[in-house]
């Protein structure tokens, strides 16, 4: 048992982090009551919007609303949208800078290549093909915990396998552990998301970015 967790810490410990580490907005955690996150939000220089529930301000050299999301009392979302609305042109280039900027900031993990060509027809694709233009990164987690790694390692495999076999794994075995050490990982990275989208409003284009906390998203418990 110690072996084969030692060989997995090996392997995955650059990607293997605490499970209390949560996607940041602007460095702030997406997490605790609401209050508290606008509180936060307004110590960064966004301010209450006498017409909405929105903060504005700006935002990666745009003016933004932003809404702070709650389930259960906590906060599980931040959304931030485009002040202003833009033509085709103006939202394709705005959209793929967007694109860049996540894939080469190395806080972020880049899925695939989300830029959308130069001669797609976008508002053709949203209107007649129904197209939702949507690019996910994940951000990088913070700190490691090796203790955290081996006591959730030890309750995953210890749920399938007894001691003995973990002590002797065949090679069926030694598959199944990667294999699961694997979907560990990727869990971890997908608890992260920041995903934005182009929403449209009578033929103008804006974007809406989202910065989700999913230990905090509903997950059916209140069915």
């Amino acid at each position: 048992m110690k072996n084969v967790l030692a060989v997995l810490l090996l392997i995955f410990s650059f990607s293997l982090y605490a499970q209390e580490d949560v996607t940041k907005f602007l460095g702030i955690p997406v997490d605790g009551s609401k209050s508290e996150m606008i509180s936060k939000l307004k110590a960064k220089g966004f301010r209450s919007d006498p017409t909405s529930d929105a903060l504005i301000g700006e935002f990666n050299g745009a003016n933004v609303n932003v809404l702070v999301v709650t389930n259960n009392n906590k906060v599980c979302r931040i959304m931030v949208t485009d002040a202003n609305r833009v033509n085709e042109s103006s939202i394709q280039i705005r959209f793929n800078k967007l694109c860049k900027q996540f894939a080469n900031n190395a806080k972020y993990v880049s899925v695939q290549d989300y830029t959308i060509p130069e001669e797609e027809d976008i508002a053709y694709e949203i209107t007649v093909n129904k197209k939702r233009y949507e690019a996910v990164y994940y951000q990088q987690p913070a700190a490691i915990d090796t203790v955290t790694v081996v006591e959730k390692m030890k309750s995953i495999l210890l749920s399938k396998y007894t001691k003995e076999q973990l002590a002797n794994p065949t090679e069926e075995l030694q598959q199944d552990i990667v294999k699961l050490s694997t979907e560990y990982v990727l869990e971890q990275y997908t608890k992260k998301p920041v995903w934005f989208i182009i929403s449209d409003y009578y033929g103008k284009y804006y974007i809406t970015m989202f910065y989700d906390n999913e230990y905090n998203r509903a997950n059916g418990e209140d069915l």
